[in-house]
């Protein structure tokens, strides 16, 4: 965990482990607005299985009591490995008694998460001439704009969706290479890295163009997470293939980063901004 003064290291009394009967991938925390209508926060974690057949748990978390427990009828079969898993970010706005869940691999899916039972809602396949779609590496739910979803994929396409409609709003060859992650900042506009080594920002205003921002320092290094700073936009953070750095970029001064912070011993594997401060990143890495 990076901060500008400190690393804060968690107690045990303040921690708590939730043991999965398989290897975890993906996560998600539902909306806190949830927790008006259920009476824990719930947890979304897929499983990391070579094989087609593999699972998604929604977990209940008492914060209270510092408890998990999973509900083995929210326990649902997920074909290939969730890339990852998102709530809904405004499930008030949904006029819905249960939670939406989102989960990308083979396709993007939507699921209803209800009290006792999970129901898929849609299966959205982005390929125009096929009934297969090239696997998904990483989709961004638009916390604005709720009903638009991107997804990245390695057929090197970001794509729009319109998941009210269930259509492709537009589809973007983004990269020259594999498409590993995307991030929205503003309702029109997302950004995206890829192996190509490269960020790039797209407005949908404007679809013939886009930005680089940022590449590689060493040529055909892969890009591989995006996270962009919700609370202050001019700052987006990238990790790079096999790297123990964590890339700060301001987008109003392309190409230079303002900030690499190289805290970790080995390669990092994850980012996330604080939701609530814009000061705060969080890393994960091969060495914690």
């Amino acid at each position: 965990m990076e901060n500008s003064t400190q690393e804060s290291h968690l107690k045990a009394e303040n921690s708590v482990t939730y043991e999965s009967p398989y290897p975890l991938y993906a996560l998600a925390f539902a909306s806190p607005q949830t927790r008006t209508r259920h009476q824990h926060h719930r947890i979304a974690v897929g499983s990391f299985i070579e094989e087609y057949s593999n699972r998604v748990d929604i977990l209940s978390f008492d914060p209270d009591t510092l408890s998990i427990k999973p509900n083995p009828t929210l326990s649902f079969d997920h074909p290939y490995p969730p890339t990852k898993l998102m709530f809904h970010p405004n499930p008030n706005a949904l006029h819905k008694t249960n939670d939406v869940l989102a989960s990308s691999g083979d396709y993007l899916r939507l699921w209803e998460v209800g009290d006792s039972t999970v129901e898929p809602i849609q299966v959205l396949n982005n390929s125009k001439t096929s009934e297969f779609c090239a696997p998904l590496t990483s989709f961004d739910w638009n916390d604005i704009e709720p009903r638009r979803i991107g997804t990245s994929s390695i057929d090197t396409t970001c794509t729009i969706w319109d998941i009210e409609k269930g259509v492709v709003e537009t589809q973007l060859i983004a990269h020259d290479k594999e498409v590993y992650d995307i991030a929205w900042g503003e309702a029109r506009v997302f950004a995206s890295v890829s192996a190509d080594g490269s960020v790039r920002i797209f407005d949908l205003r404007d679809k013939e163009h886009s930005t680089i921002i940022y590449e590689s320092p060493q040529p055909d290094t892969p890009l591989l997470r995006l996270a962009w700073n919700k609370q202050d936009l001019r700052y987006m953070a990238t990790i790079l293939m096999d790297s123990n750095k964590v890339v700060i970029l301001d987008i109003r001064s392309p190409t230079m980063p303002v900030a690499e912070l190289e805290r970790h011993r080995g390669s990092v594997n994850a980012i996330a901004w604080a939701p609530q401060s814009c000061r705060h990143i969080c890393s994960a890495g091969d060495d914690t």
